[in-house]
């Protein structure tokens, strides 16, 4: 058995570039993966996977020419069924070994063995281990069975009768080992050295690999192929930052990870060039031209240093022409009419302003069973109206019932309309061209943030009122009509819209109570809402998911977090409550106190009806529930004047003294006594304990 580095490639017609990178690490992962349960590669074996626009690859070293045998034990059938009672083999026996290539020879070699309550009889064998031509056949097969392809190709063989399906047609299949090539076939291909490099600048068409090491330096130097997906895109990086120094006064390319992955699966041999257009299109809102540059050309526009959008921009050729300047015009010439587009499109919207286009969402359809956009609007302004109130009053109020009416205004605009990433963006130029206050026109961008994780938050207080009513408006109308996420599915990014709720109100410290909100977002629908009282609740629950979820990215404790949720606190109160549980739990006696409270809480659910938390002293016989209450009296009320200041550390740490009579409360104390007037003061005592100790937060969530 011989270990040598083993490389596999496919190479097959232009790869989708979106799903390139994605292929090529699913490619190399999986075919390790197989080999390695065949026992042909080990745990030191090093996978190195490539992928290009016309080829999967992986290099993975340590893999041996032949498995490994391994000792097989299989059950055959229990000792009574398999032998008679003079210890022959029954026919059954002999008809199963029979069916394994042996006879009654291996009768005296079979192993009796405890199964369960009764005794098997158990064959044990030799298993040969796979070659790697049978291993790596198999694997290469369950690998493209398993690829995560977007959509598959159904295309015919040579032979004009049988077809294959696959991403891409393939014409061509390499399996080396070491220097030898490993005979197998996949999608009507058998396996060889060759491939081909790239299609202009290929020192000749074919290429053939010596040795699975050389692969990616053969393929470079004669097949003008960078092969490795994170090598050429290290390689663009390269190039696009060396061109945007050359170009001078602070330039820097524009950043795009997603935008520098796709060019990496376009290109095979990347060469950066400058380009330019004519000054007169920066009158344009660069956010214009840097989407069409980016989204149509996959350019890379050039910023200066101030992050303005300049009048160059660079491209990732495929080629590396002597003198390059026939592509820079071409790349120039293509890019000059949708740069001309986007001027026309900008000067024709301008000629309205925005609010003629309100009345025109009355004919778009939000949802057909929520009405149109402008109705939608009309919601989020009764909400926005609403907030705007309570958190700046009457002037706050209205700009944001401004702001609110002209926000989906930009839907009818042609520039949207082209460019629909554009939309709040063009809303907020179109503002400022009619003249609006900046408050206004800046809501009108800021109205749909944050749009994504670790995105910013708007600006200014007008736009953080209509993006909390917007967002409010959508979560509560599609739970209202049951359009609720599941699973990963989450068509309407209802989990990113609660997520914006829950960041704008505790990263402000906003003081909006959430229930009244989701009610006054609730009340807006009208009658459109079937069971509103519900939907409500589940919008609540799903919000307050989130906070969970968010205050654990910011380094809490899950049981601190739950702690402080449970009793759903004002949201400027949410961060100070988690450093005081934090602070508590530190505490020696943290642990008992919670132990007890959770132990307290479980004995009022179970009382029957409700428990008044009233004490009558007259009541109380044993020393224990007198020590307990003598403790409450004089303890709780220092504990909630604390609160009341804010200090909440301080409230808890007062309580702390609470744990030696409530100890000796329930070592000594039968809480459920026969008598009902001292069982009712009994249960009245813990509930005045526990509504003292569960101010800040439900302590009991902190027990282990």
């Amino acid at each position: 058995m011989a270990n040598a580095n083993l490389l596999v490639e496919l190479f097959v017609e232009e790869l989708p570039p979106k799903s390139l990178k994605k292929l090529g690490e699913a490619f190399g992962n999986a075919l390790l993966e197989q080999l390695k349960a065949q026992g042909l590669a080990g745990a030191g074996s090093v996978l190195t996977p490539y992928a290009s626009p016309r080829r999967l690859a992986a290099h993975i070293t340590a893999v041996a020419d032949r498995a490994a045998d391994k000792a097989v034990s299989q059950k055959l059938m229990p000792a009574s069924v398999g032998l008679d009672a003079q210890g022959q083999p029954t026919p059954a026996l002999l008809k199963k070994l029979q069916a394994l290539g042996a006879d009654a020879s291996a009768v005296a070699s079979l192993k009796r063995a405890p199964d369960g309550k009764a005794e098997a009889l158990f064959y044990e064998s030799t298993a040969k281990g796979a070659t790697l031509a049978e291993g790596l056949q198999k694997a290469l097969a369950e690998v493209i069975a398993r690829l995560p392809i977007p959509k598959v190709m159904t295309y015919q063989l040579a032979d004009g009768w049988s077809d294959v399906k696959f991403v891409r047609p393939a014409h061509s299949l390499v399996a080396l080992h070491g220097r030898e090539v490993v005979p197998i076939e996949a999608l009507g291909l058998k396996s060889g050295r060759s491939t081909q490099g790239h299609r202009f600048e290929a020192a000749s068409p074919r290429v053939d690999i010596p040795d699975a090491d050389s692969y990616a330096h053969v393929l470079q130097e004669q097949g003008a192929v960078i092969a490795s997906f994170e090598a050429r895109r290290a390689e663009i990086a390269r190039q696009l930052t060396a061109a945007a120094q050359k170009a001078g006064s602070g330039a820097r390319a524009i950043e795009d990870e997603a935008l520098l992955d796709e060019v990496t699966a376009l290109v095979e041999r990347p060469n950066v060039l400058v380009c330019q257009f004519e000054r007169e299109f920066l009158e344009v809102p660069q956010e214009c031209l840097i989407l069409t540059m980016k989204a149509n050309q996959k350019y890379f526009p050039l910023l200066d240093a101030q992050g303005k959008l300049t009048h160059r921009f660079l491209v990732v050729s495929n080629i590396r022409p002597q003198d390059p300047s026939a592509v820079i015009g071409g790349n120039e010439r293509v890019v000059r009419p949708r740069l001309a587009d986007a001027k026309f499109f900008f000067d024709q919207d301008r000629k309205k302003p925005l609010d003629s286009r309100v009345p025109g969402l009355a004919k778009v359809v939000y949802h057909n069973k929520l009405g149109t956009q402008g109705e939608r609007v009309e919601r989020v302004r009764s909400i926005a109206r609403h907030i705007g109130a309570q958190i700046g009053g009457e002037a706050l109020s209205q700009a944001a019932d401004t702001a609110a009416r002209l926000a989906k205004a930009d839907l009818l605009t042609d520039m949207v309309g082209e460019f629909p990433e554009l939309q709040g963006i063009m809303g907020r130029y179109y503002a400022q061209h009619d003249g609006l206050p900046a408050s206004v026109a800046d809501a009108i961008e800021d109205h749909y943030k944050p749009r994504f994780a670790g995105d910013e938050l708007p600006r200014g207080d007008v736009g953080l009122v209509v993006a909390l009513a917007d967002k409010l408006e959508t979560l509560v109308g599609l739970f209202g009509i049951g359009q609720l996420p599941s699973g990963d599915k989450d068509p309407f990014a209802l989990r990113r819209h609660a997520l914006g709720v829950v960041r704008m109100l505790i990263e402000r410290g906003l003081p909006l109570d959430l229930p009244s909100l989701v009610g006054v977002a609730s009340t807006s629908f009208g009658a459109l809402l079937a069971k509103p009282h519900e939907s409500n609740e589940q919008v609540l629950q799903f919000i307050y998911e989130r906070i969970g979820g968010y205050l654990r990215e910011q380094g809490h404790g899950s049981a601190e977090v739950e702690a402080v949720i449970a009793v759903r606190p004002p949201w400027k109160e949410v961060k100070p409550r988690l450093e005081a549980v934090r602070a508590f739990a530190a505490l020696p006696e943290a642990p008992a106190l919670a132990a007890a409270n959770k132990r307290i809480g479980n004995i009022l659910k179970k009382a029957e009806g409700s428990v008044d938390p009233h004490v009558s002293e007259v009541l109380l016989r044993e020393d224990a529930e007198k020590a307990l209450y003598a403790a409450t009296r004089e303890l709780a009320p220092a504990a909630k004047a604390k609160f009341e200041a804010g200090d909440y550390t301080g409230s808890l740490q007062t309580l702390a003294a609470l744990r030696a009579p409530v100890d000796a409360f329930f070592d000594d104390v039968m809480v459920n006594a026969e008598e009902a007037d001292l069982r009712l003061n009994r249960l009245g005592l813990l509930a005045t304990l526990h509504g003292a100790m569960n101010r800040v937060a439900d302590l009991s969530r902190l027990a282990t």
